[in-house]
C-alpha cells in the first residue's frame, strides 16, 4: 500500500492551476517541477521554493529561512514558503511561477573569442639525424 503525505497533497491542491506541475519522491521528501524546471521541495511538512537574488528579500521580509537539510548543511538557494503564502492558492501559484527557473529568460551562451584569423601558430619541426 502506498504511503500518503497529507501535506504534499495539500501543496499539490494549492498549486492545481500550474498546468504541467509534477511531483516526485526524492531523499525522504518530494521534488516539484514546472515546465521541466526543478523549483520546489516538500520536506517534513514544509515547502521550499528556489530563490533568486531578486526574490530572496521577499522571503526574508516574511521571516522565511533557507532550507536546512542537516545541522551542518543549508541550501541557501531554497527558502521556506511563508504560511500566509502557502494558505492562499493564487499567491502560492504566483510564487511558484517566480521560483521556476523556466520562467526566467535563459542567458545566451557566447563562444570564447577565437584567435585572430590571420595569425597561424608556427609549426616547429625537428631536424632528423
Amino acid at each position: 500500500m502506498a504511503k500518503t503525505d497529507g501535506f504534499k497533497d495539500f501543496v499539490l491542491d494549492q498549486l492545481a492551476d500550474l498546468q504541467g506541475l509534477t511531483c516526485r519522491a526524492m531523499f525522504g521528501g518530494y521534488g516539484l517541477r514546472y515546465r521541466e524546471a526543478f523549483f520546489g521541495i516538500v520536506h517534513k511538512g514544509r515547502l521550499y521554493f528556489k530563490v533568486t537574488p531578486e526574490t530572496t528579500d521577499s522571503y526574508r521580509a516574511l521571516g522565511a529561512k533557507p532550507f536546512r537539510v542537516t545541522k551542518t548543511m543549508t541550501l541557501k538557494t531554497y527558502y521556506e514558503v511563508p504560511a500566509d503564502i502557502l494558505e492562499d492558492a493564487a499567491q502560492l501559484t504566483e510564487w511558484a511561477k517566480t521560483a521556476s527557473p523556466a520562467q526566467r529568460p535563459q542567458p545566451t551562451r557566447r563562444r570564447a573569442a577565437s584567435k585572430a584569423r590571420g595569425s597561424k601558430p608556427t609549426r616547429i619541426t625537428r631536424a632528423r639525424a
